[in-house]
């Protein structure tokens, strides 16, 4: 099975003999790709919608996995037993939603030893929850397909000091592991505000002016990141 590189680099996080959670599976892409590399031993696929779920099940049927990957239905972790597994993937969603599932589940997620997370959006506030909430991000990737930038975060139960703002939008991992594309995404980043920048000024409004403040003063943070 070929992945796409958001959903490789992901696969690609998990642990050798893991026993994994893929939450919110769709088509079951990752769980295949991770059997059919022996990286997993087990894969629990769930989702909460049946349509994409019965594809899994029927590609599990055809290929006889049904002892390596098992389909089930439900919203979040609801679906997963604590202890069930060790590594739970939750990908392809926004931040907030990705958070809300975890402290949903907050008890039974103590039970799991590695949370690999792929927001679409708000990684900021995704990391905001993850260290405000006893989890430690551990490691985290980025990968660029289709003009879009994807990132990847890996967290474990524990402490983490959180830092200031401008580190929860940008990972200080991928910095001090000079990952090959961290200062071209804090340049597109850039690129976004001063584009929002243009667009308001002269706007004399007091909401206007003041969201001018704000995106200066953030574009500056970014710069400083990038001189080091």
């Amino acid at each position: 099975m070929k992945l796409d590189k958001r959903l490789r680099t992901i696969a690609n996080l998990v642990p050798k003999n893991s026993i994994v959670a893929d939450i919110g599976t769709d088509h079951g892409y990752v769980p295949k790709y991770l059997i059919d590399n022996e990286i997993a031993k087990l894969v629990i696929a769930s989702d909460v919608s049946e349509g994409s779920l019965a594809k899994t099940a029927a590609y599990v049927e055809e290929e006889n996995l049904a002892d390596y990957i098992i389909p089930r239905i439900g919203s979040g972790l609801e679906p997963i037993k604590p202890f069930e597994v060790d590594t739970v993937i939750i990908a392809g969603m926004g931040g907030i939603l990705i958070s809300e599932i975890l402290r949903e589940s907050r008890k039974k997620a103590e039970t799991y030893l590695r949370f690999i997370l792929q927001p679409m959006v708000g990684s900021d506030e995704l990391r905001r929850y993850l260290i405000e909430n006893k989890f430690k991000i551990v490691d985290e990737d980025l990968v660029r397909e289709d003009g879009r930038y994807y990132e990847v975060i890996v967290a474990e139960n524990g402490l983490q000091r959180c830092p200031e703002d401008v580190y929860l939008e940008i990972s200080p991992i991928l910095i001090e592991k000079e990952h090959q594309l961290w200062r071209e995404f804090v340049e597109w980043k850039i690129s976004v505000l001063e584009a929002i920048v243009n667009e308001l000024e002269g706007q004399n409004s007091d909401k206007s002016l003041k969201r001018l403040d704000e995106l200066s003063i953030k574009i500056n943070k970014f710069r400083e990141v990038l001189r080091g």
